[in-house]
């Protein structure tokens, strides 16, 4: 919305205007104080229209009505990530994502009883094969051993209907059909077609109810070609698993979503199906329905479908907290990239009171050409062509490190970069935030939420998530509240809470030497 200041004080003559009587910041103050009680009053609105019930499994069901288009966005947030793997099995999280498009019983399968006896003879082979390799045997040894998996896969994959699951939501005219698995959760989304709401309840359900990993060994492969582009063949890939291992010595935080290569390598039928036994119960899920529904329907949907899966006792929580900092770390990477700089500090997760202030703290470094850091680092000394800071990093659920990034301009040294980002950060620390300054990350937070009420599928997506992470919805409307709390000197004592040398973690790339090992 602009402000027309001129307009205002050329109003019918009303003397409140008169710029002798009330300056520009009033008038500001005035314009913002009448979007805030919009801002409210539309949240109030649109949480008013929402309903919620849990199945008799523990399964959670969040509704909210919109009847302004025929669609409808679905999203399913199960509340297990890389988090929850223990050594030896990481990237399982992600790899079962993959698993959840690959069918069922009923979905995929040409002849489920014929597929279901070649799938063990698969596993039997493989088993086989893997034994032998892991005792080092001979290549005249393991190679029948790898055919025979071979021949077995190929007898296995007769049997399977490929893409069946996409080719449904297509043929229905679905859109946006994706899945994404990070620290602390899984998600599952798509929309439809309001009068195809019945085909995501079948579809969905159908995944947690009685899934069959078909392919895994060759889905297996392809997140070992993921982890080789994004991670081995990637500086920053490289660099950001480096550093979470060395930020965290205890958490599960320290391991990569990817996960490593030899664990991948390993991996299982077996792993993945003990992996879903354990965390894809109903009382670990929640499923977001946003758009042209009616509620008392889709929960009679919900109780046909989902409520047939079993209920199952809840997984236990992570144990494991991560021991304060004792002393700075750091390290330095040598690859043939341009210069980078990650520099970490551990901070609370998302339950922390200061929660807001944080998320406060990453706007005002960060976002827009106004931030700090773009000001400082980018278009004043130009020792950077990118820098930023945000909190949250890997995960929020657990505590979590507030992450400054910069990518070092030609010319210059990480050193520099470094010493600039020592100098914002002293600032925060000795100087007061300005009101002005404040305003605007109140303002874009505001504008921020607006964007995300206007589109159903973001709006189940920040539903599920602030459901998952926090246990109440309402958080996500309770933010903005928190955020428009946040002072000055909240700001200031974070900052000095936080931002300590003995709690921080230095990461670096610089230039490959020729000749030189690639790390050191």
């Amino acid at each position: 919305m602009r402000t027309d200041i001129g307009g205002a004080q050329k109003r019918a003559g009303n003397p409140c205007f008169a710029w002798g009587r009330i300056g520009l910041r009033d008038v500001l103050w005035l314009w913002l104080l009448g979007m805030a009680f919009g801002v409210h009053a539309q949240f109030d609105e649109i949480q008013s229209r929402i309903s919620e019930f849990v199945l008799d499994n523990g399964m959670k069901f969040i509704v909210l009505e919109r009847h302004q288009a025929p669609v409808v966005s679905f999203y399913t947030y199960a509340d297990v990530g890389s988090a929850q793997e223990v050594e030896g099995t990481t990237g399982l999280a992600h790899l079962f994502e993959h698993m959840a498009f690959k069918g069922s019983q009923k979905i995929g399968t040409r002849d489920y009883e014929k597929e279901q006896s070649a799938l063990a003879k698969e596993d039997a082979a493989y088993a086989a094969f893997s034994a032998a390799r892991r005792q080092g045997a001979s290549t005249e040894v393991l190679k029948p051993l790898e055919e025979a998996f071979q021949a077995a896969q190929a007898e296995a994959g007769k049997w399977v209907v490929k893409g069946e699951f996409d080719e449904a939501v297509e043929r229905a005219g679905g859109r946006g059909l994706n899945a994404n698995t990070a620290s602390d959760r899984t998600v599952f989304f798509f929309s439809l077609p309001s009068n195809e709401s019945e085909l995501w309840f079948y579809l969905d359900s159908e995944r947690f109810y009685e899934p069959v990993l078909r392919e895994f060994y060759k889905e297996r492969d392809v997140v070992m070609e993921e982890r080789r582009l994004s991670v081995e063949g990637n500086p920053i890939g490289k660099l950001i698993e480096e550093f979470l291992s060395v930020a965290y010595k205890a958490h599960s935080y320290k391991s990569p979503t990817i996960g490593y290569m030899s664990d991948l390598q390993n991996l299982t039928r077996g792993d993945a199906r003990d992996f879903f036994s354990k965390y894809y119960v109903p009382s670990n899920l929640t499923a977001v329905v946003v758009g042209d529904v009616d509620a008392p329907r889709i929960r009679a949907l919900a109780e046909t479908y989902f409520g047939r899966i079993p209920r199952k006792p809840a997984p236990e929580p992570l144990r494991t907290v991560e021991p304060p900092q004792a002393g700075e770390r750091s390290f330095k990477l040598r690859l043939q990239s341009q210069r980078v700089s990650l520099v970490g500090y551990h901070k609370p997760g998302i339950q922390h009171p200061d929660n807001a202030v944080y998320d406060a703290l990453g706007s005002l470094l960060s976002e827009g050409r106004s931030s700090r850091l773009y000001r400082s680092l980018v278009r004043d000394q130009k020792i950077a062509v990118e820098a930023g800071g945000f909190s949250g990093f890997p995960g929020q659920k657990y505590p979590g490190v507030f992450l400054f990034y910069a990518f070092t301009a030609p010319g210059h040294e990480n050193a520099e970069v470094e010493k600039a980002l020592d100098g914002e950060i002293e600032r925060l620390c000795k100087e007061l935030v300005s009101a002005e300054e404040l305003d605007g990350v109140k303002r874009r937070a505001r504008a921020n939420l607006l964007r995300q009420l206007d589109d159903n599928a973001g709006l189940a997506m920040q539903l599920a998530d602030w459901q998952g992470l926090t246990g109440d919805w309402h958080n996500l409307f309770r933010q903005l509240d928190k955020i428009n709390a946040v002072t000055p000197a909240d700001i200031q004592r974070v900052a000095k809470a936080t931002f300590k040398e003995i709690n921080r973690t230095v990461g670096t790339i610089e230039p490959a030497q020729p000749n030189a090992e690639s790390a050191q």
